[in-house]
């Protein structure tokens, strides 16, 4: 009797306990779904990526830079969805800033604009860590946004004054000018010359 007493109340108490469990469980998942929501929220409102309208020329160059295009197509596109929607969008403009430096125009291919697209690609990756991360730094990841802005404004400018300097009219013999104060072009200098025999 006292077996079967002691059996019924362990049983009891073990399915209790299981209950409690479950319902501690839920608890805890309905806080983690409230806190990505709340982290969804905030980086939706701060998802605002702003491109400059680059002047006529400028834009005549960038037609053809089909990488270019991509990427300003892509980065306009806002996620809706969920956070899984930005880290889809985050992979993906890795990837569109990554394949800017495949084919640039000749008369971008610098080395400032290769800097400047490199320090995006950067700040790109940055955001794509951070928002896959398992607990979303949500703070870091809206910092990084308007450093991205800042990084495509600062590419924008330079591909203007890229073209800007371009237009500039040169006056007559200047290029030539240019190439004669070219210290790369000049002659070596023989410190030492060797004796030349004479027959």
């Amino acid at each position: 009797m006292k077996w079967r007493f002691l059996l019924f109340t362990i049983l009891s108490l073990s399915i209790f306990s299981c209950q409690d469990n479950n319902a501690q469980h839920k608890l805890e998942l309905e806080k983690e779904v409230k806190k990505q929501d709340a982290i969804f929220n905030s980086i939706n409102k701060a998802w605002i990526f702003t491109l400059n309208p680059l002047d006529a020329s400028t834009n005549l160059s960038t037609n053809n830079w089909t990488e270019w295009n991509t990427f300003v197509r892509e980065i306009a596109q806002k996620p809706q969805s969920s956070i899984g929607a930005f880290q889809k969008k985050t992979k993906t403009l890795s990837l569109k800033v990554a394949d800017l430096n495949i084919r640039i125009p000749i008369k971008f291919s610098n080395p400032q604009i290769k800097a400047r697209i490199s320090v995006l690609n950067t700040k790109v990756k940055t955001l794509e860590l951070y928002i896959n991360l398992r607990q979303i730094p949500e703070k870091k990841v809206i910092a990084t946004i308007p450093e991205i802005n800042s990084e495509i404004l600062a590419l924008q400018m330079q591909m203007q004054e890229i073209i800007r300097k371009e237009q500039i009219p040169r006056e007559y013999g200047e290029p030539d000018r240019i190439k004669m104060k070219d210290t790369t072009r000049l002659v070596p200098t023989i410190t030492n010359p060797k004796p030349v025999k004479v027959e």
